[in-house]
């Protein structure tokens, strides 16, 4: 999926945890969906990072 699908994916996931009465088993697959999204968007950015420090010919590691 793309980081913007990942992105959507994650706020409805956060939308029906903090909204819906859901049981432990629902919530905890959810959470897990959740958190593995966001190591997924996290590398996307991190990528995108990289990407545009090379493009403006910036090597240094902030």
């Amino acid at each position: 999926m793309t980081f913007e699908e990942n992105l959507t994916r994650l706020n409805d996931i956060v939308g029906q945890l903090e909204n819906d009465k859901l049981h432990l088993e629902k919530a905890l697959a959810l959470y897990k969906e959740g958190i593995d999204l966001s190591v997924d968007c996290k590398k996307s950015l991190e990528s995108a990072k990289l990407s545009v420090k090379a493009m403006n010919g910036d090597n240094s590691d902030e």
